[in-house]
């Protein structure tokens, strides 16, 4: 019988440029599994953590980013691992950083960039990246309806 699994996060960095936002993207190391793909940051959730905190100490390991908010998103991440015949449920967050921030990468990862929102959507493998970065788009850069409701409050010394 498959497994099903809630154990990675998927965390999706943008800075506010005006009016728009640029989506950070980080490639894949060539040791690391799917060498040379863009992707945003992943990690898994510690048997201690929440969610959320594996969202920030994920961020903070990859990039050495440090979110000025982070914002939980309703859009899960869900697909099959044929390898270990798992369904795995990642929660997505959003997290925006200061509008001048790079980020300093750790061996998972060989370069990184930003890019406008048209071009990290065509650039994500993944159709659920894709869709996680739309709805950020709408309801967080975008000042959506529900934008109030999705930030998770950081505690002060989480705020750079």
């Amino acid at each position: 019988m498959s497994r099903i699994a809630a154990e990675i996060v998927d965390v999706y960095v943008f800075r506010r440029r005006g009016e728009r936002g640029e989506y950070l993207q980080v490639r894949r190391a060539a040791h690391e599994m799917l060498p040379g793909t863009w992707q945003a940051i992943h990690g898994r959730i510690e048997p201690s953590e929440k969610a959320f905190q594996t969202a920030l100490r994920e961020l903070r390991e990859e990039t050495q980013l440090v979110p000025l908010n982070l914002y939980q998103i309703d859009h899960v991440n869900t697909f099959y691992m044929a390898r270990d015949d798992t369904v795995h449920h990642c929660p997505c967050f959003a997290a925006e950083v200061a509008d001048d921030a790079e980020p300093q990468l750790n061996a998972e990862h060989d370069a990184w960039r930003w890019l406008a929102f048209d071009e990290a959507r065509e650039s994500f493998l993944w159709p659920g990246q894709r869709r996680a970065l739309d709805e950020i788009r709408q309801e967080i850069v975008g000042n959506g309806p529900a934008v109030a409701y999705l930030r998770i409050d950081l505690p002060d010394v989480l705020r750079p």
